[in-house]
């Protein structure tokens, strides 16, 4: 490895959420931080200083970053609705890509970034990064072993309360930038639904509101239930409530033939002499905080990706599947009426 050349990450984006991509790609023995971009050219400069890199140029023009023969990896970390257009320039420019979620806030977005990534044969990952999260680690191993039987109804909810005391409250209420509770944040939970049960959506039907009033002030209906049908007849449920007055909860249920798992609780018919829960000492995902996050574990696993040449599990035409839910909720919501996967432009 002493004689192998790291790979440069230009990293787009100084916020939070930027300062764990950092952390985990310098952990990383294949890869150093050699540019970050921001409006503000000292914004960037100043965050490499705070990050203590070395080598690191500061821009505050994305294009000429992508032009910087150093910078093979670009990582995405601007709000929501710059993401699409910077992931095609990226995509254009022959980088790997590390896309923050949402990908993009439309259907139209999300195509031609979809597109643009298959005509450059570049390694993506999209940030879904609860994968590496224990609690998902451990109940995709209950699930390889057949604990619980074949999954008839699975659940998953995200409920997290985001308002002035939150770093993107100021934009996230904003539809044009938001998009919707879904889209925001609550898409975690669609992705970890379809991740637990490995199954192709084929019908959603949702329901969507605000709360009374609406004293945050979104303009986008913040909460929502969305039923899931798939292709073989499993149904799923996501609720996600991006107003709610509690501390931070991600609920996962998931019922099978044999048993049922609730978060770090099992029940199996298949454990004989069972009487209740076995509950497992384990990592859940219940904070909002994103250095609690497993960046390193997502990040450690696009590089491998880069680097031996393979897909990922959550590469953008994965993430595409769980865009399109959360598309198909929108649309749901506002016409009354089932909606069939895939979308249609």
């Amino acid at each position: 490895m002493a004689n192998e050349k790291q790979l440069g990450v230009g990293i787009i984006g100084t916020g939070w959420v930027s300062t764990e991509h950092i952390r985990a790609f310098e952990k990383n023995p294949f890869t150093r931080i050699r540019a970050i971009c921001s409006r503000d050219k000292a914004r960037a400069r100043s965050k490499a200083e705070s990050m203590q890199l070395k080598h690191c140029a500061a821009y505050d023009d994305y294009d000429q970053m992508l032009r910087d023969k150093d910078v093979q990896i670009i990582a995405i970390c601007t709000p929501h609705h710059l993401h699409a257009q910077q992931g095609i320039a990226a995509a254009e420019a022959g980088k790997h890509l590390l896309l923050e979620k949402p990908v993009a806030l439309d259907l139209t977005g999300l195509r031609a970034l979809e597109s643009a990534v298959a005509q450059a044969g570049i390694k993506t990952v999209v940030s879904f990064v609860l994968r590496w999260n224990p609690l998902f680690e451990l109940i995709k191993s209950f699930l390889a072993e057949d604990v619980i039987g074949s999954i008839f109804y699975a659940e998953v909810d995200y409920f997290h309360g985001i308002g002035p005391w939150y770093g993107q409250y100021s934009w996230n209420i904003r539809k044009d930038m938001g998009g919707s509770s879904l889209l925001t944040a609550g898409c975690h939970a669609v992705d970890g639904l379809r991740w637990f049960l490995q199954k192709e959506a084929v019908e959603v039907y949702a329901m969507s509101n605000f709360s009374k009033g609406n004293p945050l002030k979104y303009e986008y209906e913040p909460n929502s239930v969305t039923l899931i049908r798939f292709s073989d007849g499993v149904i799923g449920k996501v609720a996600s409530s991006v107003e709610c007055v509690m501390p931070y909860v991600f609920n996962i249920e998931l019922l099978g033939e044999e048993g049922t798992i609730r978060n770090n609780q099992v029940f199996s018919r298949r454990w004989h002499g069972q009487k209740g829960w076995t509950s497992i000492p384990t990592i859940l995902p219940d904070s909002r905080d994103v250095s609690h996050h497993p960046f390193l574990g997502e990040i450690d696993h696009f590089v491998d990706c880069i680097r031996s040449g393979k897909e990922s599990h959550v590469n953008l035409a994965d993430a595409v599947k769980t865009h399109e839910i959360c598309l198909a909720t929108e649309i749901s919501a506002a016409t009354r009426k089932p909606v069939s996967l895939p979308l249609s432009l």
